[in-house]
């Protein structure tokens, strides 16, 4: 499987050995066959030869294990709730800070951008980013926006965070990779902002 042999090239770092090692090599593969909802702690710890509370030790939850496989520079899953938990009048503006400094500080070595070419040209890989950012990060933001429509608030949200990583990084628009990160921020924070506080269609 084309997908399963990406993921499995992202799980272990190089030098990475004994249980933790094996942690990563197993939630490479279990992600990449069953999917984030499919993959299970419980199946994970079975495939590494480990107890499952050995993968709780050294990662916690599944969200933060898949952040680890994959080496996401961020865990999205705690992090945006902290920001919106900090105050909703600026979150826009927080969240376009943190993405913006992240992008451009990693540029290609960024792994989102191997996801995000992945989950266009691989169904597997579509559904994994697809059941990780819904049950991981779009569940949570969405308990932490006390708004209406919280789910679809948060989904806005990704699709620009998303939009302009493959506009910037993938495509490689000119305006976009010209622009300095102050400028990207002031025009994205208010767009964000709008979807997590403005009133939307439906409201």
């Amino acid at each position: 499987m084309v997908m399963t042999e990406q993921v499995r090239r992202i799980g272990r770092r190089p030098g990475e050995s004994g249980s933790r090692g094996s942690i990563l090599d197993a939630a490479s593969a279990l992600f990449a066959e069953h999917g984030y909802e499919g993959a299970t702690i419980r199946g994970i710890a079975a495939e590494a030869g480990v107890d499952p509370a050995l993968v709780h030790h050294y990662f916690g939850t599944k969200d933060r294990l898949f952040v680890a496989t994959m080496r996401l520079p961020v865990n999205p899953a705690e992090v945006i709730p902290q920001i919106v938990a900090a105050g909703l009048d600026d979150a826009g503006h927080r969240l376009a800070t943190l993405f913006v400094s992240t992008m451009r500080e990693l540029g290609q070595a960024n792994p989102m951008v191997g996801l995000l070419k992945s989950a266009t040209a691989h169904p597997d890989a579509a559904r994994l980013l697809r059941e990780y950012f819904t049950s991981a990060v779009l569940e949570k933001v969405a308990a932490a926006l006390d708004v209406p429509q919280p789910r679809l608030r948060a989904a806005l949200c990704a699709s620009q965070l998303m939009g302009l990583l493959v506009a910037h990084q993938v495509v490689g628009l000119q305006p976009l990779v010209d622009a300095d990160a102050d400028t990207l921020v002031a025009a994205l924070g208010p767009v964000l902002q709008h979807y997590m506080s403005d009133a939307l269609p439906g409201d």
